[in-house]
């Protein structure tokens, strides 16, 4: 029988617990086993106290210092293959099936790829299985979900959708480009907007070394400051030096913006860095303030190219494939781990920050606070772009719509086609006396001034305000007014058809039938066309030669279809 003094007690208490922090499993337990030995019997009780451990496990270590078996085990093992608790997937039968079951309905990832992953939780699929009947932990399930294939995985934006069939061609053709220009020494800058940047007192993702407890306090809601409200960083990265200039502006992210940042960076370094340079190649995507259908764009490029003297070439990347673009991954990741854990508190700040972005390959940046106004919405005339394309615009025959060029200076305007003769006066008298209107130009005396005051009235409404000076070259030509009389006399008198009468005048019969639906009320309003009720209508060029032989009205001999001319209803 074994006896052991509380303070005895209290010596095994202390021995043990110096033993227990560098001693293994093994060890432990033939150090415990030999202790409970040297106590004799009820040794192995007054040790499984004094140790804290189950009475078990001294037993084990006794038994195995009795049988001799200490150098048994296989190099690297505590225990003997096959003993401690079995694993829940072994000693419950059907458990891996049910989890395999259950991950299969929310498994995500390529089917042929190695590894799969799963959109549950593992708390998820442990409750799952006690519903089944399962006892097994979470650190259990993530076992056996790595032991079938399994893993923790993260999203990753590598995904372009659906790409367009010419898009590797376009990508050899910019990286063509771009090392072409270099060699010769000319410049090439990748540009892009960055993300608007919230101005004040708000949080960024990101942490920063701080003294324990003492994080940077920020506002706990993301709504704009409305003094300060957001910035907007334009960049743009000069690919063969290395450098990086911004342009923070304050107000709308439209063309003008992007393009004024073009021009600060070459005022303040392009010019200077490359002085004798004649041609710039700027390589963006195809969307936002830069994009390849903004006409806005074009429009402020080709001011820059006037003011610069320089022959801008455009390269946009395909749609959806903006994350290939050099600013992304060469300027703009740098500057938002400059950013990273630091409000911006005003945008002097945004400005610092942005100046102060180093990379160890030697990138340095430059950044500038535009505080101009930018109005959004601003439309570029169909006319101005006619401008453009004709004269400035040099696309090239491999999708334009991305490439082209912006020229310094407009080509030479083309020749413009000889307007095809119109219906002459004799052909207007002739039409006029077979409609009964013996005198023309009474007719359009009489006419003159309720005709201009209706148009007048007309125009008014459909501007909504009074008529503005108009600017530039005139429009397409109008029927004229002696046409106009004439044609609505001859459908009302004769019943012309308008396709006949667009074939005599050289216009397209939707040009008659609009301007004589016009003229026909108001002239017979005041009296001066009555509609004729008696004979056949007039429809072929045929029945109105018929028709002037038996008046006695002799027709011009050049009365023939003539050739459509681009005409618009007065």
């Amino acid at each position: 029988m074994c006896y052991v003094t509380i303070s005895g007690a209290g010596v095994l208490s202390a021995k043990f617990a110096v033993m227990r922090k560098v001693a293994d499993e093994r060890t432990w337990r033939v150090y415990l086993g030999s202790e409970a030995l040297a106590l004799g019997r009820g040794g192995i009780r007054v040790v499984a106290a004094a140790a804290g451990v189950s009475e078990t496990t001294v037993a084990a270590g006794v038994a195995e210092i009795e049988s001799g078996e200490l150098d048994g085990l296989p190099p690297g093992r505590s225990r003997r293959p096959g003993a401690g608790r079995k694993r829940a997937g072994d000693g419950q039968p059907g458990l891996r099936e049910r989890l395999r079951e259950l991950a299969e309905a929310a498994t995500r990832g390529d089917p042929v790829a190695e590894v799969t992953w799963c959109s549950r939780s593992l708390r998820e699929l442990e409750r799952e299985l006690a519903a089944s009947g399962f006892r097994c932990g979470k650190d259990a399930v993530a076992r056996m979900l790595r032991e079938d294939g399994y893993s923790l995985q993260a999203m990753a934006k590598v995904l372009e959708g659906r790409q367009h069939q010419d898009r590797d061609a376009q990508f050899r053709l910019i990286n063509a480009e771009v090392a072409g220009f270099r060699a010769a020494g000319d410049p090439v800058v990748s540009v892009d907007a960055k993300k608007k940047e919230l101005v004040g007192n708000y949080g960024r993702p990101g942490r920063s070394w701080r003294p324990a407890g003492d994080p940077v306090r920020v506002r706990d809601h993301d709504f704009p400051d409305p003094e300060l409200g957001k910035v907007t960083p334009y960049g743009v990265y000069d690919v063969a030096a290395n450098t990086g200039f911004v342009s923070v502006g304050s107000g709308h992210d439209t063309a003008a913006f992007a393009v004024n940042a073009l021009r600060l960076w070459w005022r303040s370094e392009g010019s200077l860095r490359y002085p004798a340079a004649r041609r710039l190649l700027v390589v963006c995507d195809a969307g936002g303030s830069n994009a390849a259908r903004c006409r806005l764009w074009k429009d402020q490029l080709a001011a820059l190219a006037a003011e610069t003297g320089l022959e801008v070439h455009v390269r946009h990347f395909p749609p959806g494939t903006s994350k290939w673009n050099k600013i992304e991954h060469r300027l703009f990741c740098h500057v938002t781990r400059t950013w990273r854990a630091r409000p911006l508190m005003t945008r002097e700040d945004v400005v610092a920050g942005i100046a102060a972005t180093t990379t160890a390959q030697g990138l340095k940046c430059t950044a500038v606070l535009d505080e101009a106004d930018y109005p959004d919405g601003v439309k570029v005339s169909d006319r101005r772009m006619r401008h453009l394309e004709t004269r400035v615009l040099d696309r090239r025959a491999f999708h334009g719509e991305w490439n082209y060029a912006v020229l310094p200076a407009p080509r030479p305007g083309p020749e413009p086609e000889p307007e095809p003769p119109g219906p002459g006066p004799a052909l207007l008298t002739a039409l006029a006396a077979l409609a009964g209107v013996p005198d023309l130009p009474a007719l359009l005396t009489a006419a003159a001034a309720p005709w201009q005051a209706g148009r007048d009235h007309r125009l008014h409404l459909e501007r909504g305000a009074a008529r503005r000076r108009a600017t530039g070259p005139a429009g397409p030509l109008r029927l004229p007014f002696d046409a106009v009389v004439t044609a609505a006399a001859c459908r009302q008198r004769l019943g012309m058809t308008c396709r006949l009468l667009g074939e005599l005048l050289g216009v397209h019969e939707s040009t008659v039938s609009l301007a004589t639906s016009r003229a026909i009320p108001l002239l017979a309003e005041h009296g001066i066309i009555t509609p004729r009720r008696d004979g056949p209508r007039i429809t072929t060029l045929t029945q109105l030669r018929d028709h002037a032989a038996t008046t006695g009205i002799t027709l011009p001999a050049e009365t023939t279809p003539q050739p459509t001319r681009n005409h618009d209803t007065p």
